[in-house]
């Protein structure tokens, strides 16, 4: 029978590591309520683009405006990146040596800079067209989400090399792999809400 105190979701702890379950628990749970409001969020910001989408007055369209190529690489680097985050979740979990977690960190790192970058050329060519978020209702709740979610990858990067600093200073003891799981789940939500901007804003958009 499982030992209860290495009974945690996705994390063998034990007393003797200075973090005890029930403070696991207690610290994922609360981090559950924040994705939870964030998807509201989102969920709101969605909701409003759905009612500006056809107010254009005249200006740039979706039609106009949206590339699906490399809106579909974008998609691609982070579906992958949760794939190479997911890996080094298991690297946590079976407590493979640091270099082995540190390297999946470090690619997710990179794919997410990758799609920053990529997200970054779409706004710059958006903004040379004159597709500003002042321009109309349309434009402005469309900066709004992808800007918003772009926002969170930024975050989600930031943190991650601040856990790859803290895994080189301290090791992956009981606190360290709380705060990876967190991050984890940050970084999930993260792809899930960009494949709804993908399904429900720019896919319709390209093909009216």
């Amino acid at each position: 029978m499982r030992d209860p105190e290495l009974a945690h979701v996705g994390l063998p702890l034990g007393k003797s590591e200075g973090l005890d379950t029930e403070r696991a628990e207690t610290a994922i749970f609360g981090f559950w309520l924040f994705l939870m409001s964030d998807a509201v969020l989102f969920a709101l910001l969605f909701a409003t683009y759905g009612t500006m989408v056809a107010n254009t007055v005249g200006g740039p369209t979706p039609a106009s405006e949206f590339k699906l190529l490399p809106t579909f690489v974008e998609t691609l680097l982070l579906l992958t990146s949760s794939a190479t985050f997911g890996r080094a979740s298991v690297a946590m979990t079976w407590r493979e040596p640091r270099r082995v977690l540190i390297g999946w960190l470090v690619a997710t790192l990179g794919l997410g800079l990758s799609f920053l970058a990529l997200e970054a050329n779409d706004f710059a060519t958006m903004f040379a067209h004159g597709a500003l978020p002042t321009r109309s209702g349309f434009l402005s709740s469309f900066f709004a989400l992808v800007g918003l979610h772009g926002l969170h990858v930024a975050l989600g990067s930031f943190w991650l090399v601040v856990m790859i600093g803290q895994i080189l200073a301290y090791g992956c003891d009981a606190r360290v792999r709380v705060n990876l799981l967190r991050l984890g789940l940050f970084w999930h939500l993260i792809d899930i809400v960009w494949i709804a901007i993908f399904s429900l804003v720019y896919l319709p958009g390209a093909i009216r």
